[in-house]
C-alpha cells in the first residue's frame, strides 16, 4: 500500500509516517501544505492519501479542498481524513459524494493503532470508515426525522454500525446475529425510510445520511 500524508504539524506528520512504516506500509511522501500534497499525489500516484482537514494558510478547509481536488485528478485514490474535531458539514458531505474509498477519523484514533490500521485498510480496499465518535456526536446535533422513529432499537443498532462503515458480515459479528438477520434488518430499514431501489441512489449511503442528519438516538 502506497501512502501520501498531508499534515501541517511536523511532529504528527513524521510520527504517523514512522508508525505506518513500522507496520510495513510504504509512505512514499509527506507534505505540510495543500500544494505540496497535490504535487506528491501527482508524482507518486499513491493508493491512499491521509489528509488533515485544517491546513495552511487559513487552517479552515484547505485539506478538504485539496483532497477533493486530488480525487478529481485521480478518481481511484482512497482518502482518509483526520480531524481534531467533528466537522459536521464535511462528515455528511463525505457520504453525500459517495462513500467508496473514503474515511473520516478523529486524530485521537491514531493512538489506537489497531483500530486506525483497520480503518486505513478498509478505506484502501474500497470501503468506508467513519469514526464512531463522529457518528455519536453528529447524532446529538442533528434535526429530527420522523421516519427514523419507525425503526426498532435493533434496526437503529444496525444503521449506526452502517454509519461507521461496517459491512453486513462485520455488523453480524458485532451484534452476534446471523448474516441473514442483518440482511433482513437492512431491508426493513430501507422500507421504513422510504428508500426504493433506483439506479441513481445508493440506498445504503442514503440511509446513513438520514441517520446522521435525522437525530436518531443510538442505544448504549
Amino acid at each position: 500500500m502506497r501512502i501520501v500524508i498531508a499534515e501541517d504539524d511536523a511532529l504528527l506528520r513524521e510520527g504517523l509516517a514512522l508508525l505506518l512504516r513500522a507496520e510495513g506500509l510504504d509512505v512514499v511522501a509527506t507534505a505540510g501544505d495543500p500544494d505540496a500534497f497535490l504535487e506528491a499525489v501527482d508524482a507518486q500516484r499513491p493508493d491512499v492519501a491521509i489528509v488533515d482537514v485544517r491546513m495552511p494558510p487559513t487552517h479552515t478547509d484547505e485539506g478538504i479542498v485539496a483532497a477533493v481536488e486530488a480525487r478529481r485528478r485521480h478518481p481511484d485514490l482512497a482518502v482518509l481524513v483526520l480531524s481534531a474535531y467533528v466537522e459536521q458539514a464535511f462528515a455528511t458531505s463525505l457520504l453525500a459524494r459517495g462513500s467508496a474509498r473514503l474515511g473520516y477519523l478523529l486524530k485521537e484514533r491514531v493512538g489506537r493503532v489497531e483500530e486506525f490500521l483497520v480503518a486505513l485498510h478498509r478505506v484502501a480496499e474500497g470501503g468506508t470508515a467513519i469514526d464512531p465518535e463522529v457518528v455519536a456526536q453528529l447524532l446529538t446535533r442533528s434535526r429530527p426525522d420522523e421516519r427514523l422513529r419507525r425503526l426498532t432499537p435493533r434496526e437503529r443498532d444496525v444503521l449506526a454500525l452502517m454509519a461507521e462503515g461496517l459491512g453486513n458480515a462485520a455488523i453480524a459479528e458485532r451484534l452476534v446475529v446471523s448474516d441473514g438477520a442483518v440482511h433482513k434488518h437492512i431491508r426493513s430499514i430501507f422500507a421504513k425510510l422510504d428508500l426504493a431501489p433506483t439506479d441513481r441512489t445508493d440506498r445504503r449511503v442514503a440511509a446513513v445520511l438520514h441517520y446522521l442528519e435525522g437525530g436518531a438516538t443510538r442505544r448504549s
